[in-house]
């Protein structure tokens, strides 16, 4: 009996490997499978096998291990990955509206932005993404950003002036930092570290998780919980791969992206929890880093003065766009 038990079970386990190799879907993203993408992609992949009975198969490659920042999209193109997930920077080259999402203070709160994503903006947005021969998903979270520096608390928008801002490439957040006085310095993520620890520049913005696990606090003296900025991803698809997707499996393939999406903005937020905890206990204990939280008038002034570049970007982004998001209650 315990002998017609172990041939039953391994013929099982060959019918179910049969099934799952009938498609396989290739996920590539560039981060660690214990950030919040890195677990969105694995429940993604979870969901897809339990919703199609083990007949389609997502593996993930994490950490680069397929294809690298910013070689993700052309690896789309050609079909060699079918998933990924890159921040919005790396549509603004294709989508020039999609530096919306650079506008400092164009989302008040989380709400807000999830209500843009999930609504007629984002949609909007996907669509001139998936005319670019992708298909556009979901909008997954990376977290707001936040100021510190290593010269003085930055509380108001005067406190930036003259200092140095590690900034990505973007337009967008050059004329942003110079609205305040400051000059912004455009830097690859691997050389930030090194960077603030020499004084080749004074601060930066980023997400708290960011700002922790590359130990920025160690080479910072304020944090300042500005939530001034936004970072996020847009998870697309290979079009040529979809277009040859089995009609009856698109549903499910779909349904698991949106629990993902559920899945992994819970997550993040998660994360910005823990991080901030994180970073509240080292500057406790070391003494060398202070945070500081804006006053309501301090946001207020910091707003003002950084909504004052939107015109700048009416024709580049779409003054109606920007309106639109301004408007969503």
């Amino acid at each position: 009996m315990t002998k017609f038990l172990k041939v039953m079970a391994a013929a099982t386990l060959l019918v179910s490997s049969a099934i799952a190799a009938e498609y396989t879907i290739k996920v590539t993203h560039v981060v660690s499978p214990n950030t919040p993408k890195g677990k969105g992609a694995d429940f993604f992949a979870k969901r897809v096998g339990e919703l199609t009975n083990g007949k389609v198969e997502v593996i993930v490659f994490p950490n680069s291990q397929l294809y690298g920042d910013g070689e993700e999209m052309k690896a789309l193109k050609l079909g060699n990955a079918h998933i990924a997930m890159p921040s919005f920077s790396k549509f603004t080259s294709l989508v020039p509206e999609m530096q919306l999402f650079d506008l400092p203070f164009i989302f008040r709160d989380k709400d807000h932005l999830y209500k843009v994503l999930d609504g007629e903006v984002g949609q909007i947005l996907k669509d001139k993404v998936s005319k670019k021969g992708f298909v556009a998903l979901d909008y997954w979270d990376a977290g707001f950003k936040h100021l510190s520096s290593n010269k003085k608390p930055i509380l108001l928008p005067e406190d930036a002036a003259g200092q140095k801002f590690r900034i990505m490439s973007s337009h967008v957040l050059e004329a942003q930092f110079k609205a305040v006085g400051a000059n912004p310095q455009v830097l690859p993520f691997s050389e930030v570290y090194s960077a603030l620890q020499q004084g080749v520049v004074d601060g930066a913005e980023n997400p708290l998780s960011n700002f922790y696990t590359k130990k920025f606090n160690e080479v910072q003296t304020d944090l300042t919980l500005s939530n001034h900025g936004y970072l996020g991803y847009l998870v697309i698809m290979s079009e040529s791969f979809w277009k040859k997707f089995p009609k009856d499996l698109k549903p499910m393939v779909l349904q698991a992206m949106k629990e993902a999406t559920e899945y992994e903005r819970k997550e993040a937020a998660l994360d910005d929890e823990d991080m901030l905890a994180k970073i509240s206990e080292y500057a406790k204990a070391s003494g060398n880093l202070k945070i500081h939280t804006l006053t309501p008038e301090q946001k207020a002034a910091w707003q003002k003065a950084m909504e004052a570049i939107y015109p700048q970007f009416y024709k580049t982004i779409g003054e109606d766009l920007i309106k639109k998001v301004q408007a969503v209650k």
